[in-house]
């Protein structure tokens, strides 16, 4: 099984927290679609022997495709693909694109799951996110979709802003919770380099961000969605049974992937490929038939680093016996000997030849699998 994730990198507004690759211009929204179109047929040999599992629709802002420019795009994905029949179809978008209309043009075009990016119910922290919505349409935006027949639903949260208070987080949790909600995508807010909100801290515009808030929202956080019945399988990622995001999932779990769109990653296995972070250059490559990524062939030590990376985030953990039977004895007993300080210091936990992290452990999960890192 194989995932084919969709860049659409235009948005609205530019979030003064966002570091992801879009522009504000829609001028080249027609150009792009055509390379989009075009890209996937020059690229439908990369998945050739695989079976279509999952499509995702990300951004920027997706849903700021119109009906006949997605009808395009699927129409080249079904032709040049094999896509399964229970395929998981997700569109990431924005509560001030979600109305009766588009709700609709999504579900006539196969969507099946939507992501939104909600980021709060409250109208102070969306304006100092310089978000396109408003608190409003933060909450009609769920009823809408829900009353259009759309209950795969995942929402966005950030939480560790300065405006966001131990009280009113609890809250935008809730709210999620009473709207049933079966999928939340919750983020620590990051001051990325290059973007407004880093600029704005620097120069005193804007209090940075509390570290010791965020974890002690991160802790709760934890602990409220487990009451709710929600199964945390990734760091960053809360699900009702049944719901987990198929599309993720198949990242974390090393599955090949292609990545259409610039700025895109594509992964076949043993080799990564990213697409050129540049919306002119990329149309212009695509229509002349210039290439247009780059890519590596990860050594087996990349190989095993992401491993790590990416299995220690999620519920299942690292199993020892895959570490022993794809990397070699010696490594599975280095990892098992470098995590002994995190089982000891209660981070983390070795049972039945799996490593996973502990509630506190999950604060520090970066750092802990960069201290287990093969070099």
């Amino acid at each position: 099984m194989a995932g084919i994730y969709i860049h659409i990198p235009f948005c609205k507004k530019a979030c003064h927290y966002c570091n992801f690759h879009f522009s504000t211009s829609l001028q080249l929204k027609p150009a792009f679609v055509d390379a989009i179109v075009k890209e996937i047929v020059l690229r439908k040999e990369y998945l050739a022997d695989e079976k279509i599992n999952t499509i995702y629709f990300g951004g920027g802002t997706p849903s700021l495709l119109s009906a006949d420019e997605l009808n395009r795009i699927f129409v080249a994905l079904y032709e040049n693909f094999s896509v399964n029949d229970n395929i998981e179809i997700t569109l990431e978008t924005n509560p001030d694109d979600i109305n009766a209309e588009n709700l609709q043009v999504w579900k006539n075009a196969g969507i099946n799951r939507l992501s939104i990016g909600i980021q709060s119910f409250f109208e102070e922290d969306l304006q100092w996110m310089n978000r396109a919505h408003n608190a409003t349409q933060a909450k009609q935006s769920i009823l809408l979709a829900q009353e259009a027949g759309i209950h795969n639903i995942t929402i966005d949260l950030i939480y560790g802003t300065p405006t966001l208070t131990n009280e009113k987080w609890q809250q935008n949790v809730q709210t999620a919770i009473d709207l049933n909600i079966p999928h939340l995508s919750c983020y620590a807010l990051t001051v990325e380099p290059k973007t407004a909100l880093e600029k704005m801290i620097a120069q005193k515009k804007l209090q940075d961000v509390n570290q010791d808030l965020q974890s002690q929202q991160f802790l709760d956080l934890m602990k409220w969605l487990s009451n709710a019945g929600f199964e945390h399988y990734e760091i960053s990622n809360f699900a009702k049974k049944g719901f987990r995001s198929q599309h993720n999932s198949s990242y974390w779990r090393g599955e090949k992937y292609l990545g259409v769109g610039p700025s895109a990653h594509s992964f076949d296995g043993v080799s990564r490929q990213w697409n050129i972070a540049n919306n002119p250059l990329y149309i212009k490559k695509i229509a002349e038939g210039d290439n247009f990524f780059e890519g590596e062939t990860l050594t087996p030590t990349q190989q095993l680093n992401e491993y790590i990376m990416t299995a220690l985030r999620t519920s299942e953990g690292i199993d020892v016996t895959m570490l022993k039977n794809h990397f070699g004895e010696k490594s599975a007993n280095d990892i098992t000997a470098g995590i002994q300080k995190f089982v000891d210091s209660g981070k983390a936990v070795f049972h039945d030849n799996f490593i996973r992290l502990t509630h506190e452990g999950k604060l520090f999960a970066d750092g802990i699998a960069a201290d287990l890192f093969v070099v």
